[in-house]
């Protein structure tokens, strides 16, 4: 979302020694810092230089593959990753309310000093690759920070096991926490921007007066709401219920009609309101969508899992993992009890020797014998960090002589090989992934509207500049020729703004 969007993400860009314009998404708070963590990772921490000696030992002669991606890998740095100019204590515009005071304000500002002096020393630290460090739930109602300033604590406010209501806070405040948790930052390059110089109670009544009426004023709307991030859009549905006692999302309902009125209704969401809801929706009824399912849970973090899962039960009065196991079966159902669960080592942390030995696993599992040990498939990718899953991929590439992506089509087929395909194109480009997903949604004869503003909306605050890059490389042309060719009207016009390109009739 994007929040998530968050969501660990590959940059499709090779990584470079230069700190990265990280971009704020939908409303995440700043992931913390990688600092000295007390983590569930199996692999030990190796030091760069006898890493790059190992390898070079292994590989004296080879300018690609393994060798070549591991001598120019950067090793993840404990130094820091993200920006810290950032009072992720504070809310995101100004308030009098004084619920709104961090109770350890004191204590992230110690915690920022000593960040900022790390990363001082260190000011050629690279950007991990799969996103850094994502905070662990932990059991005093918070998330457990890399920081021992404030570890036991709870970085933010935090989900408690119910319905998460931390710390004494109001609904209000708690789903505000929530949008904040599920953005977080990316190496990406979004499309959609906070609106600069944000005047709320100005869109307020500038969308009041768009629909007030005879008729509808369409290009304010997309002006107003699709300009303007997921957060400013929360603050503005807020100040126009405040200023007219009316709900901007049933009035839009009321204004707009067919995908236009989707597109809008999905914009004005809470992020992870919109997550929970596409879940939902993908198990209701007869049938189940799993490409839905496999999209969403096969490409965000921990921490945006664990977030969706609180929201899922205070939504809709259910489980996200029992709805999961009476709506599929088999394997699949397997992989996303593994993924729902949220337990992948996010350490960031690689073992050259444990890749290799996880490398002739899989091929033991699968290539190796008759039938297919599904379950040593189902641990290794979602229990391996993204870093070391990339190392394991290319160890098996190194035995076999083909890609990864290729043995998961010949050992599985269905829906649990799209699943396992996902994880295996979210750890090597996630931009080319989505960018697949843009292409299916608009791909052969009409068009799958609810799938295309989906990765649009989930996408446009986090990476999707990279997406369309990778989607006109993939398929020859841009992406805004594709949506002009299976769109039309405000529909239309609102996709462009979103993908940040310019109207055009």
């Amino acid at each position: 979302m994007y929040p998530y969007g968050s969501g660990m993400p590959q940059s499709s860009h090779p990584s470079t020694n230069e700190q990265p314009n990280v971009p704020f998404g939908v409303g995440w708070v700043t992931a913390p810092v990688q600092q000295n963590v007390t983590h569930s990772s199996p692999y030990p921490p190796p030091t760069a230089q006898s890493y790059q000696q190992q390898q070079f030992q292994q590989y004296p002669n080879q300018h690609d593959g393994a060798a070549n991606y591991l001598m120019h890998a950067s090793y993840p740095s404990t130094s820091t990753s993200y920006p810290l100019n950032v009072n992720v204590s504070s809310p995101p515009y100004p308030t009098n309310r004084a619920d709104n005071v961090a109770p350890h304000q004191g204590l992230h500002q110690q915690y920022q000093q000593y960040s900022q002096s790390h990363f001082n020393q260190h000011p050629n630290a690279s950007y991990p690759a799969d996103r850094g460090y994502t905070p662990a739930m932990t059991a005093s109602y918070g998330y457990e920070s890399p920081s021992h300033y404030v570890q036991g604590h709870g970085y933010d406010y935090g989900l408690d096991h119910s319905y998460g209501y931390g710390h004494g806070y109001g609904h209000e405040h708690v789903q505000q926490k929530l949008n904040q948790h599920l953005t977080a930052y990316e190496e990406g390059t979004p499309t959609l921007f906070p609106a600069q110089g944000f005047d709320p109670v100005k869109d307020a009544h500038d969308l009041r007066k768009a629909m007030k009426g005879f008729g509808t004023d369409e290009d304010k709307l997309i002006e107003i709401i699709c300009r303007r991030s997921n957060e400013q859009r929360q603050e503005i549905q807020r100040q126009y219920k405040t200023h007219f006692g009316k709900d901007l999302i049933e009035d839009i309902k009321s204004e707009t009609s067919a995908n236009f009125q989707k597109l809008l209704v999905g914009l004005l969401r809470p992020i992870v309101d919109y997550y929970c809801a596409e879940l939902n929706d993908a198990m209701a009824g007869l049938g189940t969508d799993e490409e839905v399912l496999i999209e969403i849970l096969c490409t965000l973090s921990n921490l945006e899992i664990h977030t969706i899962k609180n929201q899922y039960l205070r939504l809709y009065g259910a489980h996200l993992e029992s709805e999961l196991k009476s709506e599929t079966s088999g394997n699949f159902k397997r992989l996303l009890i593994s993924l729902c669960t949220a337990a992948r080592d996010e350490s960031g942390r690689v073992d050259p020797n444990k890749a290799k030995e996880d490398a002739r696993e899989l091929l033991k599992a699968g290539e190796l014998r008759v039938g297919t040990d599904e379950s040593m498939f189902n641990m290794i990718l979602c229990q391996r960090n993204y870093q070391q899953l990339k190392l394991i991929f290319q160890e098996y590439e190194n035995m076999t002589g083909h890609s990864f992506e290729k043995a998961l089509k010949k050992e599985f087929s269905g829906d649990i090989m799209e699943g396992l395909i996902a994880i295996y194109k979210c750890v090597t480009n996630k931009a080319d992934y989505f960018a697949s997903r843009l292409h299916k949604s608009m791909a052969g004869i009409g068009t799958n509207d609810k799938q295309l503003i989906r990765v649009i909306i989930t996408r446009c605050e986090i990476d999707l500049a990279d997406i369309k890059v990778a989607f006109e490389r993939l398929y020859g042309k841009s992406l805004k020729s594709w949506i002009k060719g299976d769109t039309s009207g405000h529909y239309k016009h609102a996709l462009y703004a979103l993908v940040g390109e310019q109207r055009s009739s």
